[in-house]
């Protein structure tokens, strides 16, 4: 490259140093401080009931995708709110004109679904089961449950809106070193499940509709993405305590809100994974820290950005000699190819925002979205690759008569989308110059981000006039909160006094087992160390590599131990019947011992074994190597000790006798 001519890769690595970007591995509270980190949370949580919220359908019945007796098509409207305006967010899917196509089952959808039917009442097990999570949460519970419908013209639900109903507001949880404010606590319906979204379609499954689902929501009281991460967890730990909500995938689901200073809330959509949380809200930042750069960038270019507009031209394939392969396909189909400028905006394009991504990234996330033009769609003037050739690029220059410090690009896609994608481009490069637009992006497991929706407002709320309010009575709340069960800070500290290692807490917590080692150390006078590490290590190794039956329940732990004291049997042959207890629970437990080849010895045969081979070893004459013999003699007579004796007394007894201090 020429001295002095602009390159894209460097510019992208200078940008990605001038906002003093640094890996999460390297951050420091201090990276946080510098751009004011600030992040919030909605913790979506499905419930354990019987039927929908609103019908009689049951809940958590799923279908394979293959699995469906009809197809129904809908196009999604906008309405007009209270005030007679419109929600941003109904607009913009409104402009992607989707076609939405529902593939349903008798099964586990109804006439009300497609609102057709009015709502049911509310389903009275699942709003028992959210006030009880909300007076965990130490909310305030509403003297009244009011139903509201919250728009959705994503095509996520058939009708268009989901109904919610606050129960609980202005609580609170406590982590380890500070406490997090909530709030509220919605009781809603989910969502459907999305299978497709191509082009100007979009295909859902209803089976998940309409299961309760509850949201938990927290004031941006998180300073670093541990802190969201740690956050996140207690409140799942905290909604699982109950015993009383569905567990596995999509049951769920977190959206994630991220600030920095100066910039505004955007919402990172559906996080799968808790361990995600921290590279996502971290790259997120960031992202929005690089955005304001980029605004001071071309605010200094552009004096008046009011008068700010792009120039775009159609061009003939014909006329260049493109050879990037998608576009030659376009210009074979009934697309459209156009060429634009951004005035001022040079360097911007390959502006870094996110890690492996840069502020073209914006535009062309916005254009799949918005125009519906699948990937790839567009080259700019700043790329890597050169997709189109420099002396392409500089006739392109030429035809829209660029200056110096304008930026180019080139979309294509069907003529018909060609309108929204100019707007589209022009709308997002106009959004730079205020900084940081608000929206939700959707979220990838290496911790980046892209374009979901425009961030939804309080325009899509209105009164559900279906649905009667219900009065909460006193005394029906103060029975739930008879039989809560104990804080999940509290059982926290329980493990540490009872010496339980730190690092099985969040398998423990994550399947609610704490009550199974409660009352196993309660009722069975089992150390509380050795129980917990058995469930928290032993268990999650069984689980992680052998099949479970589907007829294995945790309370198969308790009758184990038992047999096993009741036996006069060492605590530690359990781990070595666990396995076959996980796949095979309906087996009796003697012959669970019989299937690991178990021999009952008594304590006395096998420490007579021990002088045997204590002689054995120093007969080769090695006797100067005591701690070799020890770990020899246990290897020998592990098998036969194992649900006998005590290992360590074992250990203790060879050391005794070889006259060995421990």
């Amino acid at each position: 490259m020429k001295k002095g001519t602009f390159d894209p890769k460097e510019n992208y690595f200078q940008s990605r140093s001038a906002i003093g970007y640094v890996t999460r591995r390297e951050a420091t509270q201090a990276d946080y401080d510098r751009i004011g980190f600030k992040s919030g949370l909605e913790v979506h949580q499905q419930l354990l009931t019987k039927y929908k919220l609103f019908c009689r359908c049951p809940a958590g019945v799923y279908n394979h995708d293959h699995e469906y007796d009809a197809e129904l098509i809908r196009h999604m409207r906008p309405t007009l709110s209270e005030l007679g305006e419109y929600d941003g967010t109904a607009l913009m899917e409104f402009k992607t004109r989707k076609e939405i196509v529902y593939r349903i089952k008798n099964e586990t959808a109804c006439t009300y679904d497609v609102d057709d039917t009015p709502p049911f009442k509310i389903d009275s097990e699942a709003l028992g089961i959210a006030i009880e999570i909300s007076l965990l949460s130490r909310l305030n519970i509403v003297g009244e449950v009011h139903i509201t419908r919250k728009q959705y013209l994503d095509g996520s639900i058939p009708t268009g809106f989901q109904r919610t109903a606050i129960i609980g507001v202005e609580g609170e949880i406590p982590l380890k070193h500070k406490k997090i404010r909530l709030i509220q606590l919605s009781l809603e319906e989910d969502a459907c499940r999305e299978m497709w979204d191509v082009g100007h379609q979009r295909g859902f499954k209803t089976d998940r509709l309409g299961m309760p689902l509850i949201e938990t929501v927290t004031y941006p009281d998180c300073f670093n993405p541990d802190e969201v991460r740690e956050a996140c967890d207690y409140i799942r730990f905290l909604n699982r305590s109950t015993g009383k909500v569905r567990t596995g995938m999509g049951a769920g689901r977190e959206d994630v809100n991220v600030s920095c200073r100066g910039g505004s809330r955007v919402e990172i959509k559906g996080v799968a994974h808790t361990k995600w949380i921290p590279e996502l809200t971290h790259n997120e930042c960031f992202r929005q820290w690089a955005l304001l750069h980029v605004r001071e960038m071309i605010r200094q270019r552009v004096k008046n950005p009011a008068e700010w507009k792009i120039a775009s031209r159609v061009i003939a394939y014909n006329t260049f000699n493109f050879r990037y392969k998608p576009i030659r396909l376009a210009a074979n189909g009934k697309n459209r190819i156009i060429a634009i400028n951004l005035p001022g905006f040079k360097g911007v394009l390959s502006f870094f925002t996110q890690p492996g991504k840069m502020f073209a990234d914006e535009i062309s996330d916005r254009l799949k979205v918005i125009a519906c033009i699948e990937k790839p769609h567009m080259c700019h003037s700043e790329e890597f690759t050169a997709n189109i050739s420099l002396k392409d690029w500089d006739s392109i220059r030429r035809l829209l008569k660029s200056k110096e410090n304008d930026a180019q690009l080139v979309i294509w896609g069907p003529e018909a989308d060609m309108p929204t994608a100019l707007e589209t481009v022009e709308e997002r490069c106009r959004m730079a110059f205020e900084g940081i637009p608000n929206e939700t992006r959707k979220s990838f497991g290496n911790g980046t981000t892209i374009f979901e929706r425009v961030l939804p407002g309080a325009d899509r709320m209105y009164p559900d006039t279906d649905s009667a309010p219900i009065p909460l009575e006193d005394e029906s709340i103060e029975e739930i909160r008879k039989n809560l069960p104990s804080q999940v800070i509290d059982r926290y500290h329980q493990l540490k006094k009872w010496n339980v290692p730190e690092d099985t807490y969040h398998y423990i917590f994550s399947r609610n087992l704490y009550p199974h080692i409660e009352r196993i150390i309660r009722e069975l006078k089992v150390d509380p160390r050795l129980t917990g590490t058995f469930f928290g290590h032993h268990l999650k190794f069984v689980e992680g590599h052998y099949k479970k039956s589907a007829e294995f329940t945790y309370d198969k732990l308790f009758d184990l131990l038992r047999y096993i004291r009741d036996q006069h049997l060492d605590v530690r042959i359990a781990g070595d019947m666990l396995p076959v207890i996980f796949e095979h629970p309906k087996m009796d437990l003697d012959s669970v011992l019989t299937s690991i080849k178990f021999k009952k010895v008594s304590r006395e045969e096998i420490l007579a074994k021990v002088d045997f081979l204590i002689e054995k070893f120093r007969k080769v004459g090695r006797s100067q190597l005591p701690d070799i013999a020890i770990r020899w003699i246990m290897g020998e007579l592990r098998g036969l000790a194992t649900g006998n004796i005590p290992l360590r007394e074992l250990k203790d007894e060879i050391g005794r006798k070889m006259g060995i201090a421990d």
